[in-house]
Protein backbone atom coordinates (compact mmCIF):
# COMPACT_ATOMS: atom_id res chain seq x y z
CA UNK A 1 0.00 0.00 0.00
CA UNK A 2 1.32 3.43 -0.95
CA UNK A 3 1.45 5.86 1.92
CA UNK A 4 0.74 9.55 1.44
CA UNK A 5 1.88 12.68 3.26
CA UNK A 6 0.45 16.19 3.33
CA UNK A 7 2.64 19.28 3.31
CA UNK A 8 1.11 22.58 4.44
CA UNK A 9 3.02 25.64 3.20
CA UNK A 10 1.59 28.89 4.56
CA UNK A 11 3.51 31.73 2.89
CA UNK A 12 3.22 35.48 2.76
CA UNK A 13 1.03 35.49 -0.38
CA UNK A 14 -0.95 32.27 -0.19
CA UNK A 15 -1.45 28.96 1.58
CA UNK A 16 -0.59 25.87 -0.45
CA UNK A 17 -1.38 22.30 0.55
CA UNK A 18 0.18 19.39 -1.36
CA UNK A 19 -0.38 15.66 -1.03
CA UNK A 20 2.78 13.66 -1.82
CA UNK A 21 3.33 9.96 -2.17
CA UNK A 22 6.21 8.42 -0.23
CA UNK A 23 8.57 8.88 -3.23
CA UNK A 24 7.85 12.60 -3.41
CA UNK A 25 5.39 12.50 -6.28
CA UNK A 26 2.69 15.20 -6.22
CA UNK A 27 -0.74 13.58 -6.08
CA UNK A 28 -3.03 16.54 -5.32
CA UNK A 29 -2.73 20.16 -4.32
CA UNK A 30 -4.71 23.20 -3.37
CA UNK A 31 -3.74 26.86 -3.19
CA UNK A 32 -5.70 29.76 -1.71
CA UNK A 33 -4.43 33.35 -1.81
CA UNK A 34 -4.25 35.36 1.38
CA UNK A 35 -6.27 38.52 1.67
CA UNK A 36 -4.43 41.86 1.54
CA UNK A 37 -2.81 42.78 4.84
CA UNK A 38 -4.66 45.14 7.15
CA UNK A 39 -2.50 48.25 7.65
CA UNK A 40 -4.54 50.73 9.71
CA UNK A 41 -1.52 52.67 10.99
CA UNK A 42 2.22 53.05 10.22
CA UNK A 43 4.08 49.94 11.36
CA UNK A 44 0.90 47.88 11.76
CA UNK A 45 0.64 44.95 9.32
CA UNK A 46 -1.94 42.33 10.29
CA UNK A 47 -3.59 39.32 8.69
CA UNK A 48 -7.26 40.30 8.65
CA UNK A 49 -9.82 38.36 10.68
CA UNK A 50 -8.83 34.66 10.77
CA UNK A 51 -7.29 34.68 7.30
CA UNK A 52 -4.34 32.36 7.95
CA UNK A 53 -6.51 29.55 9.27
CA UNK A 54 -9.26 30.17 6.72
CA UNK A 55 -6.82 29.98 3.79
CA UNK A 56 -5.14 26.84 5.11
CA UNK A 57 -8.47 25.13 5.73
CA UNK A 58 -9.72 26.04 2.25
CA UNK A 59 -6.50 24.88 0.57
CA UNK A 60 -6.73 21.58 2.48
CA UNK A 61 -10.29 21.04 1.25
CA UNK A 62 -9.23 21.66 -2.36
CA UNK A 63 -6.32 19.23 -2.08
CA UNK A 64 -8.39 16.57 -0.34
CA UNK A 65 -11.17 16.89 -2.91
CA UNK A 66 -8.57 16.29 -5.64
CA UNK A 67 -6.92 13.37 -3.82
CA UNK A 68 -7.71 10.21 -5.79
CA UNK A 69 -6.82 7.70 -3.09
CA UNK A 70 -8.29 6.49 0.17
CA UNK A 71 -7.87 9.12 2.91
CA UNK A 72 -6.89 6.31 5.28
CA UNK A 73 -3.68 5.95 3.27
CA UNK A 74 -2.60 9.46 4.35
CA UNK A 75 -0.35 8.92 7.37
CA UNK A 76 0.76 12.41 8.43
CA UNK A 77 0.70 16.14 7.74
CA UNK A 78 3.66 18.50 8.15
CA UNK A 79 2.90 22.11 9.04
CA UNK A 80 5.11 24.97 7.81
CA UNK A 81 4.26 28.66 8.21
CA UNK A 82 6.15 31.85 7.45
CA UNK A 83 8.54 32.96 10.13
CA UNK A 84 8.58 36.03 12.38
CA UNK A 85 4.78 36.25 12.71
CA UNK A 86 3.16 36.59 16.14
CA UNK A 87 -0.20 35.27 17.31
CA UNK A 88 -1.80 36.44 20.56
CA UNK A 89 -4.40 34.04 21.96
CA UNK A 90 -7.02 33.82 24.65
CA UNK A 91 -7.10 30.91 27.12
CA UNK A 92 -9.29 28.85 24.78
CA UNK A 93 -6.81 29.30 21.90
CA UNK A 94 -8.89 31.80 19.95
CA UNK A 95 -7.28 34.95 18.58
CA UNK A 96 -7.26 37.88 20.97
CA UNK A 97 -6.28 40.09 18.01
CA UNK A 98 -5.36 39.56 14.35
CA UNK A 99 -2.13 37.68 13.65
CA UNK A 100 0.80 40.06 13.25
CA UNK A 101 2.63 39.75 9.94
CA UNK A 102 6.42 39.45 9.86
CA UNK A 103 6.34 43.02 8.47
CA UNK A 104 4.60 44.41 11.58
CA UNK A 105 6.90 46.60 13.67
CA UNK A 106 5.60 45.03 16.88
CA UNK A 107 7.18 41.63 16.15
CA UNK A 108 10.61 43.23 16.40
CA UNK A 109 9.89 44.69 19.84
CA UNK A 110 9.16 43.22 23.28
CA UNK A 111 5.61 41.98 23.67
CA UNK A 112 3.07 44.35 25.19
CA UNK A 113 -0.43 42.99 25.80
CA UNK A 114 -3.05 45.08 24.02
CA UNK A 115 -6.05 43.24 25.52
CA UNK A 116 -7.03 42.09 28.99
CA UNK A 117 -7.81 38.50 27.98
CA UNK A 118 -4.38 37.55 26.57
CA UNK A 119 -3.25 34.11 27.74
CA UNK A 120 -0.70 32.95 25.14
CA UNK A 121 1.86 34.45 22.79
CA UNK A 122 2.98 32.19 19.96
CA UNK A 123 3.93 32.02 16.29
CA UNK A 124 1.58 31.51 13.36
CA UNK A 125 2.59 27.81 13.38
CA UNK A 126 1.65 27.57 17.05
CA UNK A 127 -1.75 29.07 16.37
CA UNK A 128 -2.45 26.80 13.38
CA UNK A 129 -1.25 23.79 15.38
CA UNK A 130 -3.86 24.60 18.02
CA UNK A 131 -6.56 24.96 15.38
CA UNK A 132 -5.62 21.57 13.92
CA UNK A 133 -5.01 19.61 17.12
CA UNK A 134 -6.28 21.54 20.14
CA UNK A 135 -2.76 21.31 21.63
CA UNK A 136 -0.75 24.26 22.90
CA UNK A 137 2.46 23.00 21.29
CA UNK A 138 4.73 24.40 18.62
CA UNK A 139 7.96 23.69 16.81
CA UNK A 140 11.02 25.16 18.50
CA UNK A 141 12.49 25.88 15.06
CA UNK A 142 10.09 28.70 14.20
CA UNK A 143 11.19 30.98 17.04
CA UNK A 144 13.56 33.60 15.69
CA UNK A 145 13.48 37.24 16.64
CA UNK A 146 12.12 38.57 19.93
CA UNK A 147 11.47 35.35 21.87
CA UNK A 148 13.06 33.99 25.08
CA UNK A 149 14.51 31.01 23.21
CA UNK A 150 17.88 29.37 23.89
CA UNK A 151 19.23 28.74 20.40
CA UNK A 152 21.82 26.26 21.72
CA UNK A 153 19.32 23.94 23.41
CA UNK A 154 16.24 24.72 21.28
CA UNK A 155 14.29 25.18 24.54
CA UNK A 156 12.87 28.15 26.39
CA UNK A 157 15.58 30.10 28.13
CA UNK A 158 16.48 29.39 31.76
CA UNK A 159 17.58 33.02 32.14
CA UNK A 160 14.98 35.25 33.78
CA UNK A 161 16.47 38.25 32.01
CA UNK A 162 15.40 36.79 28.66
CA UNK A 163 11.75 37.04 29.70
CA UNK A 164 12.14 40.58 30.94
CA UNK A 165 13.79 41.54 27.64
CA UNK A 166 11.01 40.05 25.50
CA UNK A 167 8.03 41.04 27.66
CA UNK A 168 6.79 37.44 27.85
CA UNK A 169 6.09 35.20 30.83
CA UNK A 170 6.84 31.45 30.84
CA UNK A 171 3.16 30.65 31.37
CA UNK A 172 2.28 32.51 28.15
CA UNK A 173 4.44 30.26 25.96
CA UNK A 174 3.62 27.00 24.20
CA UNK A 175 5.35 23.68 24.84
CA UNK A 176 8.17 23.20 22.32
CA UNK A 177 8.92 20.13 20.22
CA UNK A 178 11.64 19.46 17.65
CA UNK A 179 11.15 19.19 13.89
CA UNK A 180 10.00 15.71 12.94
CA UNK A 181 8.03 15.20 16.17
CA UNK A 182 4.26 14.89 16.45
CA UNK A 183 2.44 17.99 17.68
CA UNK A 184 -0.93 16.30 18.06
CA UNK A 185 -3.66 14.81 15.91
CA UNK A 186 -6.42 16.35 13.80
CA UNK A 187 -9.55 16.97 15.85
CA UNK A 188 -13.13 16.40 14.75
CA UNK A 189 -13.63 20.15 14.31
CA UNK A 190 -10.44 20.55 12.28
CA UNK A 191 -11.33 17.57 10.12
CA UNK A 192 -14.70 19.13 9.35
CA UNK A 193 -13.01 22.41 8.38
CA UNK A 194 -10.14 20.94 6.33
CA UNK A 195 -11.23 17.57 5.01
CA UNK A 196 -8.16 15.97 6.63
CA UNK A 197 -8.83 12.63 8.35
CA UNK A 198 -9.68 12.69 12.06
CA UNK A 199 -6.74 11.52 14.14
CA UNK A 200 -4.12 12.27 11.45
CA UNK A 201 -0.76 13.11 13.12
CA UNK A 202 0.29 16.74 12.71
CA UNK A 203 4.07 17.03 12.60
CA UNK A 204 6.38 19.88 13.57
CA UNK A 205 8.67 21.34 10.92
CA UNK A 206 10.59 24.62 11.23
CA UNK A 207 10.49 28.12 9.76
CA UNK A 208 9.62 28.53 6.08
CA UNK A 209 13.18 29.06 4.79
CA UNK A 210 14.57 26.06 6.66
CA UNK A 211 11.71 23.85 5.47
CA UNK A 212 12.24 25.04 1.90
CA UNK A 213 15.91 24.12 2.23
CA UNK A 214 15.00 20.63 3.43
CA UNK A 215 12.56 20.28 0.55
CA UNK A 216 15.43 21.04 -1.84
CA UNK A 217 17.58 18.31 -0.28
CA UNK A 218 19.94 20.75 1.45
CA UNK A 219 21.62 18.40 3.93
CA UNK A 220 25.36 18.98 3.53
CA UNK A 221 27.55 22.05 4.02
CA UNK A 222 29.04 21.99 0.50
CA UNK A 223 25.74 22.92 -1.18
CA UNK A 224 24.46 26.48 -1.49
CA UNK A 225 20.74 27.00 -1.99
CA UNK A 226 19.66 30.20 -3.73
CA UNK A 227 15.98 30.85 -3.11
CA UNK A 228 14.54 33.11 -5.81
CA UNK A 229 11.60 34.77 -4.13
CA UNK A 230 10.44 38.29 -3.39
CA UNK A 231 13.31 38.17 -0.94
CA UNK A 232 16.25 36.32 -2.47
CA UNK A 233 18.44 34.47 0.04
CA UNK A 234 21.47 32.21 -0.07
CA UNK A 235 21.44 29.32 2.40
CA UNK A 236 23.63 26.49 3.63
CA UNK A 237 23.49 24.18 6.65
CA UNK A 238 25.73 23.05 9.49
CA UNK A 239 25.82 21.92 13.09
CA UNK A 240 27.32 25.00 14.72
CA UNK A 241 25.23 27.73 16.32
CA UNK A 242 27.28 30.70 15.14
CA UNK A 243 26.49 34.05 16.72
CA UNK A 244 27.82 37.43 15.67
CA UNK A 245 28.81 36.54 12.11
CA UNK A 246 29.37 39.42 9.70
CA UNK A 247 28.21 38.02 6.36
CA UNK A 248 25.41 35.66 7.40
CA UNK A 249 23.10 34.92 10.28
CA UNK A 250 22.19 31.66 11.95
CA UNK A 251 18.67 30.29 12.02
CA UNK A 252 17.17 27.01 13.22
CA UNK A 253 17.26 24.22 10.64
CA UNK A 254 14.66 21.59 9.82
CA UNK A 255 16.56 18.78 11.56
CA UNK A 256 17.02 18.77 15.34
CA UNK A 257 20.41 20.20 16.25
CA UNK A 258 21.20 21.49 12.77
CA UNK A 259 21.27 25.13 11.75
CA UNK A 260 20.51 27.10 8.64
CA UNK A 261 22.99 29.80 7.63
CA UNK A 262 21.56 32.65 5.58
CA UNK A 263 23.67 35.05 3.58
CA UNK A 264 22.86 38.64 2.87
CA UNK A 265 19.99 38.73 0.39
CA UNK A 266 18.16 40.93 -2.07
CA UNK A 267 14.96 42.58 -1.00
CA UNK A 268 12.45 42.89 -3.84
CA UNK A 269 14.59 40.45 -5.77
CA UNK A 270 12.20 38.59 -8.10
CA UNK A 271 9.78 41.47 -7.60
CA UNK A 272 12.11 43.39 -9.93
CA UNK A 273 11.64 40.78 -12.65
CA UNK A 274 7.84 40.97 -12.32
CA UNK A 275 7.97 44.77 -12.18
CA UNK A 276 9.85 44.99 -15.47
CA UNK A 277 7.60 42.44 -17.18
CA UNK A 278 4.49 44.36 -16.11
CA UNK A 279 6.10 47.67 -17.10
CA UNK A 280 6.11 46.51 -20.72
CA UNK A 281 2.35 46.83 -20.67
CA UNK A 282 -0.66 45.05 -22.10
CA UNK A 283 0.45 45.27 -25.74
CA UNK A 284 3.58 43.22 -25.01
CA UNK A 285 1.57 40.69 -23.02
CA UNK A 286 -1.05 40.44 -25.79
CA UNK A 287 1.60 39.91 -28.47
CA UNK A 288 3.23 37.16 -26.42
CA UNK A 289 -0.08 35.43 -25.80
CA UNK A 290 -1.02 35.70 -29.49
CA UNK A 291 2.18 33.79 -30.26
CA UNK A 292 1.30 31.14 -27.67
CA UNK A 293 3.80 32.40 -25.08
CA UNK A 294 3.59 33.80 -21.61
CA UNK A 295 5.15 37.28 -21.35
CA UNK A 296 7.98 35.94 -19.16
CA UNK A 297 8.66 33.16 -21.66
CA UNK A 298 9.05 35.68 -24.46
CA UNK A 299 11.40 37.78 -22.34
CA UNK A 300 13.51 34.73 -21.52
CA UNK A 301 13.68 33.73 -25.19
CA UNK A 302 14.68 37.22 -26.32
CA UNK A 303 17.21 37.69 -23.51
CA UNK A 304 18.86 34.34 -24.25
CA UNK A 305 20.00 35.85 -27.58
CA UNK A 306 21.67 38.80 -25.82
CA UNK A 307 25.39 38.30 -25.11
CA UNK A 308 26.65 37.88 -21.56
CA UNK A 309 27.09 41.31 -19.99
CA UNK A 310 24.05 42.72 -21.82
CA UNK A 311 26.22 44.86 -24.09
CA UNK A 312 27.49 46.85 -21.12
CA UNK A 313 24.25 47.25 -19.17
CA UNK A 314 24.64 46.78 -15.39
CA UNK A 315 21.78 46.52 -12.90
CA UNK A 316 22.30 47.03 -9.16
CA UNK A 317 19.30 45.91 -7.11
CA UNK A 318 19.04 48.37 -4.24
CA UNK A 319 15.39 49.25 -4.71
CA UNK A 320 14.94 49.02 -0.92
CA UNK A 321 17.79 50.86 0.70
CA UNK A 322 19.66 49.21 3.59
CA UNK A 323 19.42 50.75 7.04
CA UNK A 324 23.03 51.95 6.95
CA UNK A 325 22.55 53.78 3.62
CA UNK A 326 18.94 54.96 3.50
CA UNK A 327 19.70 57.28 0.57
CA UNK A 328 20.79 54.44 -1.73
CA UNK A 329 18.74 53.57 -4.80
CA UNK A 330 18.90 50.97 -7.50
CA UNK A 331 20.75 51.62 -10.73
CA UNK A 332 20.61 50.54 -14.35
CA UNK A 333 23.77 51.85 -15.97
CA UNK A 334 25.38 51.72 -19.39
CA UNK A 335 22.75 52.64 -21.96
CA UNK A 336 24.31 53.49 -25.33
CA UNK A 337 21.61 52.82 -27.91
CA UNK A 338 22.32 49.15 -28.51
CA UNK A 339 20.06 47.86 -25.78
CA UNK A 340 16.39 47.00 -25.81
CA UNK A 341 14.00 45.33 -23.43
CA UNK A 342 15.81 42.00 -23.68
CA UNK A 343 19.04 43.65 -22.54
CA UNK A 344 17.34 45.25 -19.53
CA UNK A 345 15.72 41.95 -18.60
CA UNK A 346 18.96 39.96 -18.92
CA UNK A 347 20.83 42.65 -16.99
CA UNK A 348 18.37 42.28 -14.09
CA UNK A 349 18.97 38.52 -14.03
CA UNK A 350 22.73 39.05 -14.19
CA UNK A 351 22.54 41.59 -11.36
CA UNK A 352 20.69 39.09 -9.19
CA UNK A 353 23.19 36.34 -9.93
CA UNK A 354 26.28 38.49 -9.38
CA UNK A 355 24.92 39.90 -6.13
CA UNK A 356 24.16 36.45 -4.78
CA UNK A 357 27.54 35.08 -5.90
CA UNK A 358 29.29 37.82 -3.92
CA UNK A 359 27.10 37.28 -0.86
CA UNK A 360 27.39 33.51 -1.08
CA UNK A 361 31.18 33.79 -1.35
CA UNK A 362 31.29 36.06 1.69
CA UNK A 363 29.28 33.55 3.73
CA UNK A 364 31.43 30.66 2.53
CA UNK A 365 34.62 32.48 3.49
CA UNK A 366 33.34 33.22 6.99
CA UNK A 367 32.15 29.64 7.43
CA UNK A 368 35.42 28.28 6.10
CA UNK A 369 33.76 26.12 3.46
CA UNK A 370 33.44 25.93 -0.32
CA UNK A 371 30.36 25.18 -2.36
CA UNK A 372 30.60 22.31 -4.83
CA UNK A 373 27.13 22.87 -6.27
CA UNK A 374 24.30 25.40 -6.22
CA UNK A 375 20.64 24.42 -5.95
CA UNK A 376 18.18 27.06 -7.18
CA UNK A 377 14.58 27.15 -5.94
CA UNK A 378 11.62 29.47 -6.23
CA UNK A 379 9.58 30.60 -9.21
CA UNK A 380 12.59 32.06 -11.01
CA UNK A 381 14.21 28.65 -11.25
CA UNK A 382 11.63 27.60 -13.87
CA UNK A 383 13.57 29.71 -16.41
CA UNK A 384 16.36 27.90 -18.26
CA UNK A 385 18.02 31.28 -18.85
CA UNK A 386 18.05 32.05 -15.13
CA UNK A 387 19.57 28.66 -14.40
CA UNK A 388 22.30 29.08 -17.02
CA UNK A 389 23.17 32.62 -15.87
CA UNK A 390 23.44 31.31 -12.30
CA UNK A 391 25.73 28.48 -13.44
CA UNK A 392 27.95 30.86 -15.41
CA UNK A 393 28.16 33.46 -12.64
CA UNK A 394 28.79 30.93 -9.87
CA UNK A 395 31.07 28.86 -12.16
CA UNK A 396 29.49 25.85 -10.51
CA UNK A 397 26.83 23.35 -11.65
CA UNK A 398 23.36 24.64 -10.76
CA UNK A 399 20.60 22.17 -10.02
CA UNK A 400 16.85 22.34 -10.27
CA UNK A 401 14.67 19.91 -8.34
CA UNK A 402 11.40 18.37 -9.47
CA UNK A 403 8.32 20.23 -8.26
CA UNK A 404 7.56 23.82 -7.35
CA UNK A 405 6.61 23.50 -3.66
CA UNK A 406 9.89 23.06 -1.83
CA UNK A 407 8.47 24.15 1.54
CA UNK A 408 5.51 21.79 1.16
CA UNK A 409 7.89 18.97 0.25
CA UNK A 410 10.09 19.76 3.25
CA UNK A 411 7.03 19.66 5.50
CA UNK A 412 6.07 16.27 4.05
CA UNK A 413 9.62 15.01 4.67
CA UNK A 414 9.28 15.92 8.35
CA UNK A 415 5.96 14.07 8.43
CA UNK A 416 7.58 11.05 6.75
CA UNK A 417 10.25 10.88 9.46
CA UNK A 418 7.77 11.29 12.31
CA UNK A 419 5.45 8.56 11.03
CA UNK A 420 8.15 6.06 10.12
CA UNK A 421 7.59 6.20 6.37
CA UNK A 422 11.33 6.85 6.12
CA UNK A 423 13.82 6.11 8.90
CA UNK A 424 15.71 9.43 8.85
CA UNK A 425 15.79 12.89 7.34
CA UNK A 426 18.60 11.76 5.03
CA UNK A 427 16.61 8.75 3.82
CA UNK A 428 13.44 10.79 3.40
CA UNK A 429 15.21 13.51 1.39
CA UNK A 430 16.97 10.91 -0.75
CA UNK A 431 13.61 9.30 -1.56
CA UNK A 432 11.43 12.40 -1.90
CA UNK A 433 13.70 15.08 -3.43
CA UNK A 434 14.42 14.33 -7.08
CA UNK A 435 16.83 16.25 -9.29
CA UNK A 436 15.09 17.56 -12.39
CA UNK A 437 18.12 18.80 -14.32
CA UNK A 438 21.42 20.63 -13.94
CA UNK A 439 23.20 23.37 -15.84
CA UNK A 440 26.97 23.43 -16.30
CA UNK A 441 28.99 26.64 -16.69
CA UNK A 442 29.98 27.83 -20.15
CA UNK A 443 33.69 28.74 -19.71
CA UNK A 444 33.64 31.68 -22.12
CA UNK A 445 30.53 33.22 -20.57
CA UNK A 446 31.78 32.52 -17.06
CA UNK A 447 34.96 34.46 -17.84
CA UNK A 448 32.90 37.52 -18.85
CA UNK A 449 30.94 37.40 -15.61
CA UNK A 450 34.05 36.84 -13.54
CA UNK A 451 35.46 40.12 -14.86
CA UNK A 452 32.15 41.98 -14.59
CA UNK A 453 31.55 40.99 -10.97
CA UNK A 454 34.35 43.27 -9.78
CA UNK A 455 32.80 46.18 -11.69
CA UNK A 456 29.30 45.37 -10.45
CA UNK A 457 30.44 45.19 -6.83
CA UNK A 458 32.11 48.62 -7.18
CA UNK A 459 29.11 50.51 -8.55
CA UNK A 460 27.75 51.75 -5.22
CA UNK A 461 31.11 53.28 -4.34
CA UNK A 462 30.53 55.68 -7.19
CA UNK A 463 26.74 56.11 -7.03
CA UNK A 464 26.30 56.58 -3.28
CA UNK A 465 27.31 60.23 -3.38
CA UNK A 466 24.98 60.87 -6.33
CA UNK A 467 22.02 59.35 -4.49
CA UNK A 468 22.95 61.05 -1.24
CA UNK A 469 22.76 64.39 -3.04
CA UNK A 470 19.57 63.65 -4.99
CA UNK A 471 17.86 62.36 -1.84
CA UNK A 472 18.43 65.73 -0.23
CA UNK A 473 16.62 67.39 -3.16
CA UNK A 474 13.81 65.07 -4.21
CA UNK A 475 13.81 62.34 -1.56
Amino acid sequence: MTRYLVGIDNGSQSSKVTVFDERGGVVAEGRVPLRPNHTPAPGVVEHPDDDLWDSIAAACRIAMDAFPGDPSEIVGVGLCTIRFCRAVLRADGSLAQPVLSWMDARVGAPFVAEHDDVAYVTTSSGYVTHRLTGAFRDTAANYQGVWPIDTDTWRWSADEAAYAATGMRPDQLFELVAPGEVLGTVTDAAAAATGLPVGLPVVATANDKAVEALGCGLLESTTLLVSLGTYIAGMSVGERNIAGATDFWTNFGSEPGRYLYESGGIRRGMWTVSWFRDLLGPDFAAAAEAAGERPEDRLNREAAAVPAGSDGLLTVLDWLAPADAVFRKGSILGFDGRQGRAHVYRSILEGIAMTMRDRGDAMAAELGTAYARVVVSGGGSSSDLVMQVMADVFQTPTIRMVGDSAAGRGAAICAAVATGVHPSFEAAAAAMVVERDRFTPDPSTAAVYDALRAVHADVTVHTDEVYRRTAAIVG
